[in-house]
């Protein structure tokens, strides 16, 4: 693999996998079990746009929506009657119910546009329904419409745009209807889910609650989860969870792991990443060629001949003259650092370097290449 990058930037992050002890808070490592966010959408209009709506003839569900929220205000719209709703644009609304969201708290809700609508700016979006995965209704959406994006286009077709204008969001704008069952305060117990699954994090995190809460409070499950005891008492249980939450402990040590992103150029590579004994020559191979254009002519009063063009080209090689270089067993993050700075190599190759090694089984980490 060839990475070319005008900067590309290692980050030996000696806090994010070092060997260091380092105390982190309950509350950012887990989340409760059954405490989550629940996704709503929905299908609506989008009216009072400037002539940048759907174009009825290709969309002709715009059209057919438009007529049945007419009939449900009352108003008959002729059978045969083809408008051309211009103005009018078929969106799907998005939006995101929080854990213990109540009646009359309002969210933000998130508008794509369905059709060949050029446009939403100016719009406003129609009362529409949101619902759950499970079919029912949790919060009703309406407002006017705010887009990031523009476009605009000249008379002899030609156009510019800035990022999307087809999408937008409202801020608060949908209201909640419904509350969503959740089995917090169910129950006699709680689990823990660590973000990272970890073994050694999730028996430490089991252990610190013993350690504050009393013995045989927590339990861990798995790599992921820790059963905690709690009160049965909705109140109590909010009091307790937040002491558990605040509490202090020291998470297992990460995996050694080089992980390289091709696209930005960052490099990052854990402390505990050691390297076998193994010898390594970097160097590279220059070849350039370069080709000038001579004129050749007659000579004066010949009858014969023509003037034509003679190419000169002119070739060079240049080899860098590095030499090789020994990584002794168990190699740490600074020493393998150091070594590559010292033949003048850069991260690039230091990437394929790592490549290499790991290839040959001298890298004692995991390459992820993202």
């Amino acid at each position: 693999m060839k990475i070319r990058m005008t900067h590309f930037m290692v980050l030996a992050l000696a806090m994010l996998f070092g060997a260091d002890s380092y105390a982190v808070r309950v509350k950012d490592m887990t989340s409760i079990e059954g405490v989550r966010i629940n996704q709503l959408i929905g299908y609506g209009l989008i009216v009072g746009l400037n002539g940048t709506g759907d174009q009825t003839a290709q969309t002709p569900f715009t059209g057919q929506s438009m007529n049945s929220l007419l009939n449900r205000l009352g108003v008959v719209v002729p059978e045969d009657a083809k408008p051309q709703l211009k103005n009018v644009a078929a969106v799907m609304v998005q939006a995101e119910l929080p854990a213990f969201a109540k009646p009359g708290q309002q969210i933000d809700v998130v508008i794509s546009s369905i059709g060949n609508a050029k446009s939403l700016r100016g719009g406003a979006l129609v009362m529409t329904q949101l619902k759950g995965a499970d079919g029912q209704v949790y919060a009703i959406a309406q407002g006017n419409l705010v887009v990031g994006g523009f476009g605009a286009q000249g008379g002899d077709g030609s156009s510019v745009t800035v990022n999307i204008p087809s999408a937008g969001r409202i801020p608060n704008g949908a209201t909640i209807e419904r509350v969503v069952v959740n089995p917090f305060a169910d129950g006699k117990s709680l689990t823990l889910n660590l973000h990272n699954p970890d073994f050694t994090t999730a028996i430490r995190l089991a252990e610190r609650i013993n350690e504050f809460m009393g013995q045989k409070v927590a339990e861990p499950i798995d790599s992921v989860s820790v059963r905690v005891m709690s009160p049965g008492d909705p109140g109590r249980k909010v009091a307790y969870i937040s002491e558990l939450e605040n509490l202090e402990f020291n998470p297992g040590e990460a995996a050694a792991k080089v992980i390289v992103n091709s696209r930005t150029g960052t490099l990052v590579i854990g402390s505990h990443v050691r390297v076998l004994p193994a010898a390594v020559s970097h160097g590279s191979l220059t070849v350039s060629i370069s080709e000038d254009l001579q004129v050749s002519q007659p000579e004066a009063f010949s009858t014969g001949g023509s003037t034509v063009v003679v190419p000169d080209s002119n070739v060079s090689i240049e080899a860098e003259r590095n030499p090789m270089f020994v990584f002794q067993s168990g190699v740490s993050l600074n020493e393998l650092v150091r070594a590559v700075n010292e033949v003048g190599a850069s991260p690039g190759d230091l990437v394929s370097i790592l490549e290499a090694l790991e290839k040959v089984g001298a890298l004692r980490a995991r390459l992820v290449i993202i």
